[in-house]
């Protein structure tokens, strides 16, 4: 992880690299607009890994991270065979929900931006607050 400064903010930025597949594009061969929300989960995944808490152990732990809302800004197409950077960052860390931050971006710039926020729930879906050893690493992680 890097850190950036966000809104006057040091945050901790995880940089992931991946080329747009073929399957990833439309007819037009453009990123279909739907796999930008698999790019956010592929940044989500692998920043939590950084931080020593694969989603996998977290899980193990009976803390599930379910999507409980979703925001995404398209700014320019991007299209096959493209080399991108998806960058993931922590905005904030509440009682039992955390909002992600994203920006995918080619050689060109920020293709697209979004954020979304996760809730906790138990292995039955049902919500929960975030347990003290997870928000903390989190909170620690924005710090």
């Amino acid at each position: 992880m890097q850190c950036c400064v966000w809104k006057g903010e040091v945050m901790k930025v995880h940089e992931m690299r991946t080329r747009v597949r073929y399957a990833d594009t439309d007819q037009m061969g453009v990123v279909h607009h739907a796999r930008y929300l698999e790019y956010f989960e592929m940044g989500r995944t692998e920043w939590m890994r950084q931080l020593g808490l694969p989603y996998s152990e977290v899980e193990r732990r009976g803390v599930f991270l379910a999507v409980v809302e979703a925001y995404l800004r398209y700014k320019k197409e991007v299209r096959f065979d493209a080399e991108i950077v998806i960058r993931t960052w922590v905005e904030r860390v509440g009682g039992a929900k955390v909002k992600f931050c994203y920006e995918v971006c080619d050689s060109d710039g920020v293709a697209a931006e979004g954020w979304t926020v996760l809730g906790s729930v138990d292995k039955e879906g049902r919500p929960m607050r975030m347990p003290s050893w997870l928000r903390n690493a989190l909170e620690d992680a924005i710090r």
